[in-house]
């Protein structure tokens, strides 16, 4: 990737090679990320917070899906899409999804994506997070019906889990799951804006 050699410029010089990027271009350089790359990634950018004005861009209607492609680093079945919207209420949260192929199989892996009270979990590895403890009470048109994350095979993939989100420049973040200790299952997302969808 754009790693290379590593200096006191290196998070900017990828944040900013990032950002002159099209939309196109990114994907393409995210669907090459390694698994090392990926891990490296998350420990560069230690520090470096996403907010929900991140994933849904302030201004966004309540309930409108925004979608963010994904590759993980499992084995297989790494590309995937994880579709935001703003819920409609007023708490600030986000409501969201996993779109992919295995969804028939683990269900769509229903998620409340929040900011983290770092009063009350000062050992968080990020200030915001994707957490499948949390299921909305609703969903925007056209999604798939909302299931518990422990029927399925969910039960094994999304109950209990969280994803802890790093910011790497303005469409690209970095995640890492969590099932009460720190997985070695690090993820990419790319966000597409409306007018490139």
């Amino acid at each position: 990737m754009l790693l290379g050699h590593r200096d006191d410029h290196t998070k900017q010089r990828i944040s900013e090679a990032l950002d002159r990027l099209d939309h196109k271009s990114r994907m393409l350089l995210m669907e090459q990320a390694t698994p090392k790359d990926q891990k490296a990634l998350w420990e560069l950018f230690e520090g470096e917070e996403a907010d929900a004005d991140f994933f849904v861009p302030s201004g966004t209607d309540p309930l409108k899906e925004v979608i963010h492609h994904g590759k993980n680093t499992l084995p297989a079945h790494n590309f995937f899409q994880k579709r935001f919207c703003l819920a409609d209420d007023e708490s600030g949260d986000l409501w969201g999804y996993n779109h992919q192929s295995l969804d028939w199989a683990t269900g769509p892996g229903y998620y409340v994506a929040h900011a983290v009270d770092q009063e009350k979990d000062k050992d968080a590895p990020s200030a915001f997070v994707i957490n499948y403890t949390k299921i909305p009470p609703k969903k925007p048109e056209g999604w798939p019906v909302i299931i518990p994350n422990e029927k399925k095979l969910g039960r094994f993939v999304y109950a209990g889990m969280k994803d802890y989100m790093r910011k790497v420049s303005e469409h690209i973040s970095i995640g890492r799951a969590y099932k009460g200790k720190p997985m070695e299952a690090y993820f990419m997302l790319c966000r597409e804006d409306a007018e490139e969808s």
